[in-house]
């Protein structure tokens, strides 16, 4: 298979640069695979698992939370708001921060507080989803 460039950064660093085989994208109209000689396309990622396939014997899996992907003649760039690599989560902490932030929206004494209590409690059900794959 052949293979292209591929760039995945977040705002903290350069999480991945290399040669790929192919990238699954969480796009926002739904996953899609980038192959070499890809039609260029701009599009939005939804929260979800970017795999990434270098060769036949070796993949990774990322969450990300949303964010750009740009597939052009130079190859694929995904510009995430956050990427976590998904063997690296630990679940018991995760499920701790998850009753954590059930128990601020519960406790939210403003709407402003509860939006924003709900959004980070949602963002931690989206990536505890991603980790039963």
């Amino acid at each position: 298979m052949a293979a292209f460039h591929f760039e995945l950064v977040s705002p903290e660093r350069l999480i991945f640069s290399g040669e790929v085989e192919q990238v699954v994208v969480p796009g926002s109209e739904g996953a899609f695979t980038v192959l070499d000689g890809h039609a260029p396309m701009m599009s939005t990622i939804r929260p979800g698992v970017v795999e990434i396939v270098e060769t036949r014997d070796r993949s990774s899996k990322l969450f990300v939370r949303g964010g750009f992907v740009d597939v052009s003649g130079k190859g694929l760039t995904i510009l995430a708001e956050q990427a976590l690599p998904l063997d690296e989560l630990n679940t018991a902490a995760l499920d701790a921060q998850l009753k954590a932030a059930e128990e601020d929206v519960e406790d939210a004494g403003s709407d402003e507080a509860r939006s924003g209590a709900e959004l980070r409690r949602d963002q931690l059900r989206e990536l505890r989803g991603a980790l039963n794959l």
